[in-house]
């Protein structure tokens, strides 16, 4: 009754955690995916129309290109007569000023140059003198018109008409009369009586260039209801294209009055809930272990959420082109963190669901799912930092290529196809060169350990493992033979070898502490004969107490812990127990101080560490090697294994232990150079 209440409360609650995870996700993507609605079509000029015939379900107007539109607007900003406002009380109140100035004649002068001086004045004024500024906005072309305001009359004048101060100034002295005593002249400071009678009026004039800019027809033309706009096969050309266009300006524009907003997100929250429901389905029915790692899970669904948000904010901001996004970086991460079917399934729903964000969608997928088999396929594993340069130069290829050979289908011509995209599949599998960084992002953020990490882990010059090797040698030497014969079984069975290799070159680092203590450290005299057997069996015990410290203090990734919990799962440290029972026959014992804390292994990789360091260690006391004693050991070790339970928990197979015992044979009959015994003469031939 017990066990049946604790199945559907672990149903239950994984059935919650599924939904959770089902409905976060999919809020979040239809929060963000663009509300865009009507058909969505791939049309170029110079190209077969791919789609069925496409009829005019209501009338509208055919717009003009926006480059059409812009030529009308800049035509008519270059023919535009800007006004200028006209001052004629500036003419009299200087020269007035310039008379009283001179009353007394100008020095050196008859007294007609005042006259002279008056007239000139009059005439630039007359003429129009505006402010260098904005003589500088018309001065470009003096061919063009510029429109003056004097009372309630406006009269157009050439730009080149008039002056700005700096201009008359000059004029002034072209005349034949000045420019003679122009040195005498330039010492009166003519310059201060020529001021700008002609202001620009900025009111005035932008009002009346926003109406002519607001009186260009945006249509050159009308399409029916009923209408045929272009039928399948046919070639888009610049009217169709243009028809196009605006039958999709117009279908947007109606949906925009008309609240198509609920239906929208109705169909967005099926659309996006169908594919996230199958990837759980996935999940749950062919890797349920990998929802028992929460923070696994986590990245998995993070991945699925985070595309589509960024391409749906692309598309709505209009920024950059989606294609410059490494799709690629999910089924990495997923296959190294992960296993390849996963990577694929993942992938695929990502790409599914962003192709509800963007216009291309057939290509969209297309081009994305084989950029993302190529990853997969060129990624088996990451153990070295060239190997993501070659899938990056390897998915950029592939990318290339399905798009030529898209292109290819289309157009049947290469000199008229679009060759701009190239550059963003480059630009792509530059970016997917960060998945390298990320990923240790990743992994301290999600608990994962890539093979990279393992190998990095695995140098034996990494601070912790030489300090074994100083302080403990002895174990240090076990730890590597030990890691040599687990990872050649681990490549027979096709677990984890290089996990299993760096697990066991950390599995005993618990064993410095008391180096002396441990036989392979001793050279004859051991510590452990002159204490008390339970006092000796709480010193070897203690071992995996002391690993998981050093493992806590030099940051070791959870998984490498777990092979120092594991290695002699809940076993009991047997040498010292026997011998404790036989000497106290008629006592009870307390087995738990000869226990060691556990847990029992859980993964293949556990298991096959255990039954190497076992054999390993139990090898070293045989008296003899033959390939008898040594069979005889490893089958008694792991069969006694068996038979106490040790892999009840964990999903290695009879036919993996025989796989296992054959390669520890076979390795340490190498080891131990054994020979074929030889046989002795009998009877008579003996004594000869």
């Amino acid at each position: 009754m017990a066990k049946s209440s604790s199945i559907n409360k672990n149903f239950w609650r994984n059935t919650l955690t599924r939904a959770v995870l089902i409905i976060v996700s999919v809020a979040v993507i239809v929060f963000f995916l663009p509300r865009n609605s009507g058909p969505k079509f791939r049309y170029d000029v110079g190209k077969p129309w791919m789609y069925s015939s496409l009829i005019a379900q209501f009338d509208f107007p055919i717009y003009k290109t926006d480059e059409a539109v812009k030529f009308e607007q800049d035509s008519i900003r270059k023919k535009f007569e800007p006004y200028y406002n006209f001052n004629p009380n500036v003419q009299s109140e200087e020269i007035a000023k310039f008379l009283e100035d001179f009353k007394a004649g100008i020095p050196g002068l008859p007294p007609i140059y005042i006259s002279i001086i008056s007239e000139c004045l009059s005439e630039l004024y007359q003429a129009g003198i505006m402010s260098t500024m904005d003589y500088s906005m018309i001065s470009k072309d003096t061919t063009n018109l510029i429109r003056v305001i004097s009372e309630k009359k406006v009269t157009s004048v050439e730009a080149g008409s008039v002056y700005s101060t700096l201009t008359a100034y000059e004029q002034l002295f072209l005349d034949q009369r000045l420019s003679s005593q122009r040195q005498v002249l330039q010492k009166c400071d003519l310059n201060e009586y020529l001021q700008p009678n002609l202001t620009y009026d900025k009111e005035r004039s932008q009002t009346e260039l926003t109406d002519l800019l607001s009186s260009i027809p945006l249509a050159s033309g009308m399409v029916l209801r009923g209408q045929k706009i272009i039928d399948r096969g046919e070639i888009v050309d610049d009217y169709i294209y243009r028809e196009l266009n605006s039958f999709e300006k117009e279908t947007k524009r109606r949906s925009a009055t008309v609240s198509t907003i609920p239906s929208t997100i109705a169909g967005q929250v099926l659309y996006v809930g169908i594919i996230v429901f199958l990837l759980t389905t996935y999940l749950g029915i062919f890797r349920k272990n990998f929802f028992e790692n929460i923070r696994g899970i986590l990245m998995l669904y993070a991945l699925v959420i985070f595309f589509p948000v960024i391409v749906s904010l692309m598309i709505e901001n209009n920024v950059l082109n989606v294609y410059v996004l490494p799709f690629a970086i999910t089924p990495i991460f997923v296959r190294v963190f992960m296993d390849s079917r996963t990577a694929f399934i993942s992938h695929v729903a990502i790409v599914l669901i962003c192709a509800a964000a963007v216009k291309y969608q057939y290509e969209f997928i297309i081009v994305q799912i084989v950029a993302g088999l190529i990853a997969i396929y060129t990624l088996q594993e990451l153990s070295q930092r060239a190997q993501l340069f070659k899938t990056a130069v390897a998915v950029a290829l592939g990318y290339c290529a399905i798009y030529f050979a898209l292109q290819l289908m289309q157009d049947n011509s290469i000199l008229t196809m679009d060759h701009s995209m190239y550059k963003y599949f480059i630009i792509n599998g530059i970016l997917l060169l960060f998945a390298y960084p990320l990923m240790l992002i990743v992994e301290q953020t999600f608990g994962f350990v890539s093979q990279v990490t393992l190998i990095e882990l695995s140098n034996t010059s990494k601070e912790l493992l030489r300090h074994l090797s100083e302080e403990a040698p002895g174990t240090f030497q076990h730890s590597v033979m030990v890691g040599n014969l687990a990872a050649e079984i681990a490549n027979k069975i096709g677990a984890n070898a290089q996990l299993v290799r760096t697990g066991a070159l950390y599995h005993d680092i618990g064993k410095m502490k008391d180096a002396p203590y441990y036989t392979e450290n001793q050279s004859g005299v051991n510590p452990l004969d002159k204490m008390e057997l339970i006092d000796a069996a709480q010193v070897v015990i203690n071992h995996i107490t002391e690993g998981l410290k050093l493992a806590e203090k030099y940051n070791l990734p959870s998984v490498i812990k777990d092979f120092i919990k594991t290695h002699h799962g809940s076993g009991k440290t047997k040498y010292f127990y026997v011998t404790y029972k036989n000497e106290h026959p008629d006592e009870p014992i307390d087995e738990s101080v000869f226990t060691y804390p556990g847990p029992d292994p859980s993964t293949r990789e556990q298991a096959i560490l255990m039954m190497a360091d076992s054999v390993e260690a139990a090898s070293r006391s045989l008296p003899e090697y033959t390939e008898e004693s040594i069979s005889g050991l490893i089958n008694r070790i792991i069969d006694g294994q068996v038979s106490d339970g040790f892999f009840r928990d964990c999903p290695i197979t009879f036919h993996d232990i025989l796989v296992a015992k054959q390669v520890l044979l076979e390795r340490l009959k190498s080891i131990y150079h054994t020979r074929v015994s030889y046989p002795e003469l009998k009877g008579t031939q003996a004594k000869k």
